[in-house]
């Protein structure tokens, strides 16, 4: 038995760390499989084949920083950060679909949250509005629609307008009250 101090395997889990160019390969990969659900809501017309490839990757890394879940089995889920002013953005949180419903989306948020700088006032994450697992994992971890969605994506999001219309920001205060 574990004595009641430490933690259990199951509580602890999975390894979180950032992501190099040696495992963009991998992580396009991840990106790639779990954007697979789009194709459960997104009309075809609106889907991209590849989702993400290399050279996004390498161009998203440029601002943002990628950190990826690892458990036994590799690379599991990856999402990145990019601090903006007082805002931190929660960009494209990924689970590979077997590792969904296991606790690894909440660990990867709650990273982002634990290593945003400072003097971070508020995490911002925007999602397709008819994406409800992305929005249900969103709201578990303490998230809520932003007030005025639309102009809180256009603030901070550079996506096709038709992305942008489809989608839905999501928002939580973060560091001490009153900041």
């Amino acid at each position: 038995m574990i004595p009641p101090e430490l933690p259990s395997p199951a509580d602890t889990g999975p390894a979180i760390r950032e992501l190099g160019a040696e495992e963009r390969k991998a992580a396009v990969g991840v990106i790639n499989t779990a954007a697979g659900w789009y194709r459960e809501f997104l009309p075809p017309e609106e889907l991209h084949s590849p989702e993400m490839d290399e050279s996004g990757w390498d161009a998203e890394a440029e601002r943002m920083t990628w950190w990826g879940a690892f458990s036994d089995h590799g690379l599991v889920g990856l999402t990145g950060s990019e601090p903006i002013g007082d805002v931190v953005l929660l960009r494209h949180l990924y689970v590979l679909p077997e590792h969904q419903r296991s606790g690894v989306a909440g660990a990867l948020i709650r990273h982002v949250e634990e290593t945003a700088p400072g003097s971070t006032g508020m995490i911002v994450a925007g999602t397709y509005r008819a994406n409800y697992k992305a929005r249900g994992v969103l709201e578990k971890n303490g998230y809520r629609p932003a007030a005025r969605s639309e102009s809180v994506l256009r603030a901070y999001y550079d996506i096709p307008e038709d992305r942008l219309l489809g989608s839905i920001a999501y928002v939580k205060r973060v560091g001490p009250p009153g900041r």
